[in-house]
């Protein structure tokens, strides 16, 4: 498979970069690449055999190249190179009719109707979910304008992506689960973008009719709205990607804890039942002191990583005076889980009303995770250092004790 693959990959990016013009600044190969990644994405999730994801893998390579022979009917184009390309590499019959139909199947109007086929098209519209869309939109539109495809207004262009957006559907599962959400974050911004844009219209009209303060004041107003929504949106980002990173760390940690935990448990274990026994016999009595040092070392770092993972235990409990003073953090679930739910619902809105509050109960939030997580990083660092002395006089006592005391006995 990934021979076949290999040549096709090597074929579209010399057949783009020979035949296809400057002017398309979307539909070329990081777009290609782009598709090619997304179905690897799908087929990861789905219960796709091995000769089944050769076969669409070999279509999103394909799917796009006739657009280097002509734009308008670039998926006949791109079904005839990929026939002749794959019929000169004695590609099983059975399965290259399966690749053309993939390709056919990206047409404008056409319906998916193989799994296959909903895979390919659901990597070629993956765009729509994608972080980027306006960027390459933007593309798109150019792409049209400098191949005699039509040049859109603002207004134009954004009814036209609306409008494919609310005919467009995802056909996988995976697609739907995982793709929807961001699809419809991009819609909801084009039709923000769109108001927008029909209210500067307005403003610009009363202009024009003699109300230019009165417009400078609403759109200032909306700027200033505009900034106020980017911050919220930025300190928003920040909270989340901070808390994720404390969250993770905090997840490291009581994991490094747990392996030495289970590495000492195994140790002790193995100590017990091998080696204590053999004190009864006097010959093996210089195995003693040995033994007592690794057996104490492994109970030390045994403590330590129950120190770093045992949880704190605070009282759940906080008065309406607290939330007034801006003394509690709801945050955390350690200073509510005794209260009762009225009480909890409304400091919940108490705070949710008052942004300097929330960003301070948010701030506070992540400094008293971050002081957790100070505790247990060095607990952990003292834990793994106790482990490596450990690990070092015992084997130096054992040498020892084999060396000398033996001998002595």
């Amino acid at each position: 498979m990934e021979t076949i693959l290999k040549k096709a990959e090597t074929f579209v990016l010399n057949y783009l970069n020979e035949n296809l013009k400057s002017t398309f600044i979307y539909h070329n190969y990081n777009h290609t690449q782009f598709v090619v990644s997304k179905v690897t994405e799908i087929i990861q999730a789905e219960n796709i055999s091995r000769d089944e994801q050769e076969v669409v893998l070999l279509a999103a390579w394909f799917h796009d190249l006739g657009y280097a022979v002509d734009k308008a009917k670039h998926e006949e184009h791109s079904i005839t190179i990929a026939a002749d390309f794959l019929m000169k590499e004695n590609y099983s019959a059975e399965k290259l009719s399966v690749v053309l139909d993939c390709i056919n199947a990206t047409k404008l109007h056409e319906t998916p109707g193989t799994l296959l086929e909903k895979v390919l098209c659901d990597a070629d519209f993956a765009h729509m979910a994608s972080a980027d869309y306006t960027k390459l939109s933007e593309q798109l539109r150019l792409e049209f304008e400098y191949n005699d495809c039509g040049v859109y207004t603002d207004k134009e262009w954004l009814e036209q992506n609306i409008a494919i957006f609310n005919s467009h559907r995802f056909y996988t599962k995976y697609a739907n689960v995982n793709w929807t959400f961001a699809k419809n974050d991009n819609l909801v911004e084009l039709h923000k973008v769109l108001k927008k844009n029909n209210k500067k219209a307005e403003n610009r009209q009363d202009n024009k009719r003699g109300d230019k303060k009165e417009v400078d004041k609403k759109e200032k107003k909306e700027q200033d709205s505009s900034k106020e929504s980017k911050l919220d949106k930025s300190a928003e980002i920040l909270f989340k990607v901070m808390s994720s990173n404390h969250l993770k760390l905090s997840y490291i940690a009581d994991r490094k804890a747990n392996i030495l935990l289970s590495v000492n448990a195994i140790i002790l274990s193995i100590s017990l039942s091998k080696l204590i026994p053999k004190f009864e016999d006097s010959e093996n009595v210089y195995l003693l002191y040995p033994t007592m040092i690794f057996v104490s070392f492994s109970v030390i770092s045994i403590i330590l990583s129950v120190i770093v993972t045992r949880p704190s235990v605070t009282s759940g409990k906080f008065t309406k005076e607290d939330v007034v003073k801006k003394k509690v953090n709801l945050m955390f679930f350690g200073n509510f889980h005794k209260m009762e739910l009225d009480d909890f619902e409304d400091s919940l809105k108490d705070i949710a009303d008052d942004k300097d509050y929330l960003f301070s109960a948010m701030t506070k939030d992540l400094y008293l995770l971050g002081k957790v997580l100070d505790r247990k990083y060095r607990m952990l660092r003292l834990n793994y250092n106790v482990f490596i002395i450990g690990i070092i006089i015992s084997v130096i006592a054992f040498f020892i004790s084999y060396k000398f005391l033996s001998n002595a006995i």
